[in-house]
């Protein structure tokens, strides 16, 4: 077992001795859900609520193992491979950072949603681009649209600018924490344009790389 796997499998056993020790603890409904004012929206009983969270990073742990072992073009992950174990474990510790985040609102200490949220992505979002500046063309890991998936230039150059514009929205959602009233749109808007820009990009750059 890698170092990372053995990192993010630890991260998982902690999350469900977290789970088990605050059980007894916590109210029958514990929230579940928080709208763009920060305002709880939505309940789930806490047998639920609590034990959900290990089992997703468990079948994601399955998941990220899997996937270097079995992509037909696992020798390219290979060269980017820190790069995307060091995501992994970044997105191990946003996801228990979610769970203690739930647990400690539960439990009347009511951190602000637009605040906890907007860091915890804002870091991940700039370390996506990390990623994506160093990850080659694969099956399962990055930007994959049709024209990525058909050309390394095409890959090589939409992942370069994939790279500098997730930082750029890292950085985004976290000025986004002194607008607190709008501090969600600052992590909802970006990804979803930028998504969009480098779907168009990508298609743009295999025209010209066929000509």
């Amino acid at each position: 077992m890698r170092r990372s796997e053995l990192i993010v499998f630890l991260i998982f056993l902690s999350s469900l001795a977290i789970s088990i020790y605050f059980y007894p603890k916590l109210p029958d409904k514990i929230p579940s859900h928080w709208n763009i004012q920060g305002e709880v929206d939505g309940y789930m009983n806490k047998l639920w609520g609590l034990f959900l969270m290990p089992f997703v990073l468990l079948a994601m742990f399955l998941l990220f193992i899997l996937i270097p072992r079995i992509d037909p073009l696992k020798a390219n992950i290979e060269k980017f491979r820190k790069y995307y174990d060091w995501f992994i474990i970044l997105l191990f510790l946003f996801m228990i950072f979610l769970q203690t985040f739930i647990i400690l609102w539960s439990l009347g200490t009511k951190i602000r949603p637009q605040i906890a949220f907007t860091i915890g992505l804002g870091i991940l979002f700039f370390y996506i681009g990390f990623l994506l500046e160093n990850t080659k063309r694969n099956w399962f890991i990055g930007i994959r649209t049709p024209w990525t998936l058909s050309s390394d230039a095409v890959w090589d150059k939409t992942h370069k600018l994939g790279g500098k514009l997730f930082k750029v929205i890292g950085i985004v959602a976290l000025i986004g924490i002194l607008f607190r009233k709008y501090a969600f749109w600052f992590v909802i808007v970006p990804p979803v344009v930028i998504s969009v820009c480098l779907l168009i990009f990508s298609y743009i750059k295999y025209r010209t790389e066929s000509k």
